[in-house]
């Protein structure tokens, strides 16, 4: 049959119970109701006090384990998470018995998580083994708690509204065997007829590759592609609690931002690169190669078809989205670097080997400038390496903010110049401008303070298709 493959996003996944009458059931009949695979993450918050925060860095249960000094630390960590599963799912489960239930599972599988790492601590108390070594392991089974909760619950709460709904567990809890992601995908299948029943799949799945290796907090996508790939899908969907659209509407107005519509995996990475990923980009590259369409729908309007990406050009040209990204510019000055080889790829080995997300760079005779995505701590670390390979050399890093604007074709729009005219019109200025030969998107530099004034005056340029009106007080001069 024909079937799709649908993911439910953390945020989302908090308000599951509305999504009954929105998304799983509304107004489908029985048969409607089938054909579809739901891949789902934890609720809200869960994998940050499993991990560690994504923004902040506050340390969760793995943190603490790894780094302890005592056991306190983590036991107290993993307490906490047990006690907000506990108030997540009895915030979407109305029956007293699916609640009793859920406690239950949480119960066992915190618990047995618990024991685990009392046991690999005891393990390691001994010489020969080491407790470093088994970290990346314990970071896969803390991961799988969260999905492995919020599957359980979600298909308790659909068999409680008359869905044949099955909990579907790739978390490969307690189970033998070192399988890959295919192998543990399809053994778990198996039994699985999506015409008749609705699967409800966690989003982390443990297997040889080790997910959280390669892609650490991306793996529910990379799950869910893969499964959409392996299983043949007609369309795998993302639901978000919003849609793709041109601009952040808080930025440019609710009324003004424009849904995308139709785009392609082209502008999905690049969008990726700007830190607002639709899909990781090996997601995508599974789901392109696999020619699977992929679908982006707001959670809460299933009436709304949402975007659509597939690997099509466009019709005409158009800039489709203005998105920003707030960045740190990595400066190294040498004026005998003219003509010599080598500079660039002794700064790419120190920037690779600090785990630093390049977005872009720029280069001239004596002068290489990268565009980074990281913090001002690890920015320390990698001038103090530089400073040590070049002592001739200036290095500088300066806090900056990158606007983009991307289309699937931007050739003949004088995306550029007007873009640099539209940013002078509200008294501002680009620090720095490029633009690629392949016409998908164009970068501006902008100080960090001026990055929303820029995305919104971009957008009404490039976008909306007029410019704001000059404003009186003077440009504010390049620095």
């Amino acid at each position: 049959m024909t079937h799709t493959v649908e993911k439910i996003g953390g945020t989302s996944m908090s308000r599951v119970n509305e999504l009954v009458e929105a998304l799983f059931v509304g107004q489908r009949t029985e048969a409607e109701l089938y054909g579809r695979v739901f891949v789902v993450s934890a609720f809200a918050g869960i994998t940050n006090l499993l991990l560690e925060h994504k923004k902040t860095g506050e340390p969760g249960v793995y943190a603490r384990f790894a780094d302890a000094d005592t056991d306190h630390g983590w036991h107290d960590a993993l307490s906490r998470v047990g006690d907000e599963m506990r108030r997540a799912h009895r915030a979407v489960l109305e029956n007293a018995g699916d609640v009793a239930q859920a406690d239950g599972f949480v119960a066992e599988r915190i618990e047995g998580a618990r024991n685990c790492l009392i046991d690999l601590q005891r393990l390691c108390s001994y010489g020969h083994f080491r407790l470093a070594e088994h970290m990346l392991q314990i970071r896969e089974l803390l991961s799988g708690l969260g999905e492995a909760h919020s599957a359980f619950v979600t298909a308790l709460m659909l068999q409680r509204a008359g869905v044949n709904a099955r909990f579907v567990d790739l978390s490969g809890w307690r189970d033998e065997g070192d399988v890959t992601l295919e192998q543990r995908i399809s053994q778990a299948l198996g039994g699985v007829d999506p015409a008749i029943e609705m699967p409800i799949v966690t989003g982390y799945a443990q297997c040889a590759e080790g997910l959280m290796r390669e892609f650490d907090r991306g793996y529910s996508e990379v799950t869910f592609s893969c499964l959409a790939a392996l299983t043949g899908a007609s369309e795998a969907i993302i639901h978000k609690e919003f849609h793709l659209s041109s601009a952040d509407p808080k930025l440019v107005g609710t009324g003004v931002a424009r849904k995308l519509g139709h785009t392609n995996y082209d502008v999905a990475d690049q969008m990726s690169n700007m830190g607002m990923e639709a899909i990781h980009p090996k997601a995508a590259k599974t789901l392109r190669q696999a020619d699977v369409p992929l679908r982006v729908t707001n959670a809460f309007e299933p009436g709304d078809p949402g975007t659509l990406i597939d690997d099509k050009p466009a019709e005409q040209p158009a800039v489709e989205m203005i998105t920003g990204l707030d960045i740190i510019a990595l400066e190294v000055f040498e004026q005998d670097m003219v003509g010599v080889k080598g500079y660039d790829a002794a700064i790419l080995e120190v920037l690779t080997r600090h785990d630093v997300r390049i977005v872009s760079k720029t280069s001239n005779a004596n002068t290489i400038t990268h565009y980074l995505d990281t913090s001002l701590t690890v920015m320390k670390r990698v001038e103090k390496d530089l400073a040590r390979r070049y002592p001739n050399a200036e290095i500088s890093a300066r806090l900056l903010s990158m606007a983009s604007a991307i289309g699937r074709d931007l050739k003949g729009l004088s995306v550029l110049t007007r873009g640099l005219q539209a940013i002078a019109d509200v008294g501002l200025a680009s620090v720095g401008a490029s633009q690629g030969p392949r016409s998908v998107d164009v970068q501006f530099i902008v100080e960090r303070e001026d990055l929303k004034p820029v995305i919104s005056a971009l957008h009404r340029q490039l976008v909306e298709g007029h410019a704001l009106p000059v404003q009186a007080k003077p440009i504010k001069a390049a620095a």
